[in-house]
């Protein structure tokens, strides 16, 4: 009797306190993840692509600008921020970039520019397709240039934090051919040999130039 007495009260303290509730609110507490307040978003800005003839990467489109949105009449105007200075040569190192270093038959080099802010200044600079060049040589020959058939050019001045580094939005692609003003969009235009020829590729961007050259070789 009194073991069956034990048994009843057990089994109504169990229905009243429920104790798994709190034990099964506890697992999903701690099995939740909480976000972390220190996680970033890192952004990007990309240098824009030349388009031209014999170029098979088309320009990426330029969102438009926004319509900023009128302040109250009695707000105060916002403190000027302080003027940001054009970058200067010694500010900023240009690089030709290219996705390979030797390309079989057929391979068609892909050329970028890379550019990286060096100073302990944030400082402005055009890198629109107005100010880019990409030039290809071999030896003293100069086979192509990417302004003989650029079409639409165009500015954008940006601000270029201290030590940051951009690149091309897109590769511009080489389709192995020389260029010419004459010869844009022409398919009777000369090849480059290949076999393991030599080629160097030199950029410029806002007005600095790379100080060195990208070597590649065509088979």
């Amino acid at each position: 009797m009194l073991l069956g007495l034990v048994i009843v009260i057990a089994a109504i303290w169990l229905l009243i306190a429920q104790p798994w509730r709190s034990w099964a609110d506890a697992f999903a507490s701690a099995s939740t993840p909480t976000p972390s307040s220190s996680e970033t978003t890192d952004v990007t800005t990309a240098i824009p692509v030349p388009e031209t003839a014999g170029s098979q990467t088309p320009a990426p489109e330029e969102p438009g600008p926004e319509t900023p949105s009128a302040p109250p009449e009695d707000a105060a105007p916002p403190p000027a921020a302080p003027a940001i200075e054009p970058c200067l040569a010694r500010d900023v190192t240009v690089e030709a970039v290219t996705d390979q270093d030797t390309y079989a038959p057929g391979q068609n080099p892909q050329l970028s520019i890379r550019l990286t802010n060096v100073s302990a200044q944030d400082c402005t600079i055009n890198v629109g397709t107005a100010t880019q060049s990409f030039v290809i040589t071999s030896g003293s020959d100069t086979w192509w240039r990417s302004t003989d058939c650029q079409s639409e050019p165009s500015d954008v001045v940006v601000t270029l934090k201290a030590g940051q580094s951009v690149a091309s939005a897109a590769p511009l692609v080489w389709d192995r051919t020389r260029s010419s003003v004459s010869t844009c969009g022409s398919a009777e235009r000369p090849r480059a040999a290949g076999g393991g020829a030599s080629y160097h590729l030199s950029v410029e961007i806002g007005g600095f130039a790379s100080t060195t050259s990208k070597q590649f070789l065509l088979y």
